[in-house]
């Protein structure tokens, strides 16, 4: 007879709540209740899903949620605490929201409705307990998956008995609220990490709205489905809708370099949709397109520009991410780093000798880290494209009568 076992598997799991909520309502029950349920909705939900995290559950102050990685749930963590502390920026203490966020990373019980059970849930509700408000405190099993990995300076809080767990845990602490405290510039926006802001409707007419909506919302899908990339959920985005905005500001608030952000004009027979990629450390403009198109099937038309727009910036981003790399840490540079780059030079027209020299990169890059994925895919991608060996460079280092299938 089979022994029916638990569905069990390794996962991050991070438990968040607000601190003082008992005493927040006290003061303004409607109020916190009110403002809390807005957080959530605008902030904090798609904060996760951006971050490829599943929440598991709510409470009334508090939420789990799930990450496939910790290097995920970490940066959720981070740009939360942020995005909260520019939300309580000007309130009196005793009206601002703040969270307390643990994080675990643990083998766990996986009931039948998908909630989460075991000591690796628990290690994580403890963690919370103990976080100070604003601040994320992980287990040492966490924090050895993100020490280099990510830029935050943590501090070493010692070997600690939580409640009702058997076995000591070795504590981090990071304060994502008040970066700079610890350390300048303790957390660095996402590689490929980019908002698309609502297009705007230069006709005016609401009844073009939900055509120009939905181009937000297709690129945003499109984007997210580039590897490595990190993008902004909608319903984050659309709360931009109408507003006057500093892409500089919106950068360090969502915690991504990139901005994207157009317009939608219809005259006659024609569409013209702008679009613009933007640096939201400089704000400078990286690259720029204007599309005009015949009026036609509005979902064909919507999906031929999204499509073609999605394609070109996806190649955009990761050449600027290999000039950013390039200026920033020219000795210095990570597999991550490594690997952009050699992408950048693969999106280029073919050549043979630039190709080659993608390989290299993408040699160092696995040489740094065996597992980077970037890399992995590049060299795969690179010695499939291969030319038969009968032909032969030119003196320019090119050929005409090969191009590789699938380039681009």
């Amino acid at each position: 007879m089979a022994i029916e076992r638990p569905n069990r598997r390794l996962t991050t799991i991070l438990a968040a709540d607000a601190a003082g909520y008992s005493r927040l309502v006290g003061i303004d029950e409607e109020g916190t209740l009110d403002r809390l349920r807005t957080i959530r909705k605008d902030l904090i939900d798609p904060m996760i899903a951006a971050h490829r995290g599943r929440i598991v559950k709510t409470t009334g102050d508090g939420l789990l949620a799930e990450f496939a990685s910790v290097v995920d749930a970490v940066r959720s963590a981070i740009d939360m605490q942020q995005v909260m502390a520019e939300s309580n920026s000007g309130l009196v203490q005793d009206r601002r929201i703040e969270f307390r966020v643990g994080i675990n990373l643990g083998d766990v019980v996986v009931e039948d409705d998908g909630d989460l059970m075991g000591d690796g849930v628990n290690v994580a509700a403890r963690l919370e307990g103990i976080a100070e408000p604003g601040g994320i405190c992980l287990s040492s099993a966490a924090y050895d998956q993100v020490r280099g990995k990510l830029d935050i300076a943590a501090q070493d809080r010692g070997q600690q008995q939580l409640k009702n767990i058997a076995e000591l845990v070795q504590i981090y602490s990071i304060s994502a609220a008040h970066p700079a405290a610890a350390a300048p510039h303790t957390t660095v926006a996402p590689r490929l990490s980019i908002v698309v802001l609502p297009f705007v409707n230069l006709n005016g007419n609401s009844e073009q709205d939900y055509f120009v909506d939905g181009v937000t919302e297709s690129l945003t899908t499109d984007l997210s489905r580039i590897p490595g990339a990190f993008v902004i959920a909608r319903n984050t985005a659309f709360t931009f809708k109408g507003k006057p905005v500093d892409v500089r500001v919106i950068g360090r608030e969502l915690g991504v370099r990139y901005v994207m952000e157009g317009s939608v004009q219809g005259g006659g027979d024609r569409i013209r949709v702008n679009a613009q990629l933007i640096d939201t450390e400089t704000g400078a403009h990286l690259w720029a397109e204007r599309f005009d198109k015949p009026r036609a099937d509005i979902f064909d038309m919507q999906d031929e520009i999204t499509t073609r727009l999605a394609r070109t910036v996806g190649v955009e981003l990761v050449a600027a991410e290999g000039r950013r790399a390039e200026r920033e840490r020219p000795n210095n540079m990570d597999a991550g780093d490594l690997a952009m780059r050699g992408w950048a030079i693969l999106n280029q027209p073919l050549s043979l000798r630039r190709d080659r020299a993608a390989c290299d990169l993408f040699d160092a890059a696995l040489r740094l880290d065996d597992r980077n994925v970037e890399a992995l895919v590049g060299l795969a991608c690179f010695l499939s494209w291969q030319p038969p060996s009968h032909l032969r460079l030119d003196q320019s280092g090119r050929t005409a009568t090969y191009r590789p299938h699938g380039h681009h």
